[in-house]
Formats: C-alpha cells, sequence, structure tokens
C-alpha cells in the first residue's frame, strides 16, 4: 500500500493503527508495570477468639501470603510460643466476585516452626510478624524483643516441614543498642515482609522509626518508617528508602491508648510498585488505611544511620497516595495487619485480602477483608501516558 493510498483511510482506522504498533513497541521495550486503578469491597468474614485448630488456637494473624499455583493461603500467627510453638496456618479461601463470608474460609493445615537444629521456638524467642511465599519456601520476619535484648530476624523457612534453611543478614543500624539509642524499637520493627513476583528481591519495613531517625507515630504525628530492599542472591539489602507514615486524629481522648504504624506490604510487580496498609489503634476503634506506592523516584538511604543528623527535606521518599480509607466501610474494623494480592476472580482481575491480628483477645475477633482490583491495561497505560504527554 502507497502512501498516497495509506492517506484515503479514514482517521479512525490511522488512530488505531497508530494505537496498535505503540502498543507492540510498549509490550517489547517496557517492562511489566502493574497499575492499580480501582479497588472494590466484596465482604468480611470473622472467626471468633477463641478458635481452636489441630490443638492450636487459631489467631493472631499478623500476615498473610498467597501461593497461586496451589491455590492456598498461608496466615502467621504472632503466638510468641506461649499458648503454642510458632507456628502459620493453611486456608482455602473460596472467593466469589460478588460475595465472602465465614462458610468461604476453610483451615486445612497448621505447621510449626523450627530452627536449623529442627527445634521449635522457646517462649518469647521469636515474634513472627510478616510471611511470604519463596515457591517451595516461605520468609517469616519476627520483631525480636528489645527489653530482653532479643534482635529481630528475617529467616527461610521450608514450606513442607518448617525448618529453617536460611537467614538475611539484618543490617547493624537496625539493632538495638544497650543504650536504647540505636535501632528498633520494641514492637515497631519489621511487621512487612513481600517478595516481587520475579522471585528476585524480598522487601520489609519498619512499623515505626529507629530510635535515630526520630519519634514513633504520635496523635496527629506520623513516622518516619524505613523500606529494605534485599537481593535474594545475594541475602543482603541493597537499597533502603524513607517512608513516612500518615498522621492520625484519634477520635476521642478517653485513655490515652494509641499505635499507628505500616504493618504490612505486597509487591505488585517487579518495578517498585507495592500497596501498603496502616493501621491505627485510636483508644477507641482502628483506622486502617491502603495507599499505593512508588519507588521510583525515591532516594536510596542505605548509607545514612541517623535521619536526625540530616534534613529529611532534602530527601525524596516513596510516592504514596491513598487507595482507600477502610473507614469508608460499612464494616467494624480490627487491627488489620497484612495484606496479600489473592486469586484471579471471574472477571480476570485480582483479588486482595486483608487480615486482623486480634491479640488473641476477647474482645476483637479474626477479620477477613476481600476485595476486587482493577489493574490498567496496556492499552490504557499508553493512553494515559499520551494525554499525561499532550498535557
Amino acid at each position: 500500500m502507497g502512501l498516497r493510498n495509506i492517506f484515503k483511510l479514514p482517521l479512525i482506522i490511522l488512530f488505531l493503527l497508530t494505537v496498535a504498533i505503540v502498543t507492540l513497541a510498549f509490550t517489547k521495550l517496557t517492562p511489566t508495570v502493574v497499575e492499580v486503578t480501582d479497588i472494590n469491597f466484596i465482604g468480611n468474614a470473622t472467626l471468633p477468639t477463641g478458635t481452636e485448630f489441630e490443638n492450636t488456637e487459631l489467631g493472631g494473624l499478623s500476615g498473610i501470603t498467597y501461593d497461586n499455583p496451589n491455590q492456598l493461603y498461608y496466615a502467621i500467627s504472632d503466638d510468641r510460643s506461649a499458648k503454642s510453638p510458632a507456628r502459620f496456618y493453611t486456608f482455602k479461601i473460596n472467593l466469589k466476585e460478588d460475595s465472602f463470608q465465614k462458610s468461604d474460609i476453610e483451615v486445612v493445615r497448621v505447621a510449626t516452626l523450627k530452627d536449623e537444629s529442627g527445634k521449635t521456638f522457646t517462649t518469647g524467642t521469636i515474634d513472627p510478624e510478616g510471611i511470604a511465599l519463596n515457591n517451595s519456601s516461605i520468609f517469616v520476619s519476627s520483631e525480636g524483643d528489645v527489653s530482653r535484648g532479643i534482635n529481630p530476624f528475617i529467616k527461610e523457612f521450608a514450606l513442607d516441614s518448617g525448618k529453617e534453611i536460611s537467614s538475611l543478614a539484618i543490617p547493624q543500624k537496625y539493632l538495638p543498642s544497650q543504650d536504647k539509642k540505636q535501632g528498633i524499637r520494641n514492637n515497631l520493627a519489621f511487621e512487612s515482609l513481600t517478595i516481587t513476583p520475579d522471585r528476585k528481591h524480598l522487601f520489609t519495613a519498619t512499623e515505626n522509626a529507629l530510635m535515630q531517625d526520630g519519634d514513633k507515630a504520635k496523635p496527629n504525628q506520623g513516622t518516619l518508617s524505613r523500606i529494605l530492599q534485599y537481593n535474594l542472591l545475594t541475602k543482603k539489602v541493597e537499597k533502603e528508602f524513607l517512608y513516612p507514615t500518615t498522621k492520625v486524629k484519634p477520635f476521642f481522648k478517653l485513655n490515652g491508648k494509641f499505635a499507628s504504624g505500616l504493618t504490612d506490604l505486597i509487591a505488585l510487580d517487579n518495578q517498585g510498585h507495592f500497596l501498603s496498609i496502616e493501621r491505627t489503634f485510636t483508644g477507641f476503634g482502628f483506622v486502617n488505611s491502603l495507599f499505593k506506592i512508588s519507588l521510583s523516584n525515591a532516594d536510596d538511604i542505605k548509607n545514612i544511620d541517623s535521619l536526625k543528623q540530616v534534613d529529611t527535606q532534602t530527601i525524596k521518599p516513596v510516592k504514596k497516595e491513598l487507595l482507600m480509607d477502610l473507614g469508608k466501610l460499612d464494616v467494624a474494623l480490627d487491627n488489620t495487619e497484612g495484606l496479600t494480592i489473592g486469586a484471579v476472580l471471574p472477571n480476570g482481575q485480582p483479588s486482595l485480602i486483608l487480615v486482623s491480628d486480634n491479640n488473641f483477645n476477647n474482645l476483637q475477633r479474626t477479620q477477613f477483608l476481600a476485595f476486587k482490583l482493577k489493574i490498567e491495561s496496556r492499552l490504557e497505560r499508553i493512553l494515559r501516558l499520551i494525554r499525561e504527554r499532550i498535557s
């Protein structure tokens, strides 16, 4: 077809041909980026405190991860081997596009975590909080116990036996010093854990600022958390990023209790895009918020040992965008701490599953929240980028 004949084509056909060519070029030249454009609530399901499974009390679920090939979910209990040895549970969740209830959840297994020698963790030596699937193994993060001089850790365990396989090195700046002026704060450490889809990088984050980085979260004041990027080949930290949490105003000043921070991350792609959950106990109920996170233009702060010693205004933090304020749901929220991308729904879009830590408290319950996400298609992304260029 000559140029003269091409220009005789209707403009709409020329436009579609142009879009097709650009789409093909984009497919070959750009990595896969996952952009969440919408989220809708499906439903919630709760398990009462005191629920028993295979002679263990099911509770304290502070992290969750999805095994897509086997269509199973693994959730870590933050029991410090007090009620039963440290453990994780396996669930089947029969998720539909428009409904979710207690009968859709089935507990199928409980597995005990064991150290390198094959022994269970003794009481108080572990505070498991985060969990991430890595093929036939899981990584688990423990916050340790600052008051007892027990350091945090990130270890890999066999999925079938629960036995420790390997351990990631924790940078010195995160280890508590004897004078309590450096390192993690007690119970405000590695709450988050996620692995990129290509299994090359693991990310964790501190729930609140390190002692040498700034104050912990307070009413009407956020905190400076850090995200750590591990290379799973070298098992060492490659980069660190600044994550300022969002300040929260308490509902009422009833008892002075307040706890707020970053409780989990889930990697959406291999290009530094995540969802995060921030949870706040205000003394009278919970404030839980979902954010979209991008590391694309964030500064690497790995070589900054203390944020107090630098001007943080000159540091580019991660980009945050509120995806959903869960308080707008017609649901009584609990202590939401874990999230994972779940099964693909019948419409071809992914689900999102959140889980709460009931603290083994009779006034709380284990709560699962289910959502359907909308992911931007390649064509939608190209058209959006074209619009941005034009504007």
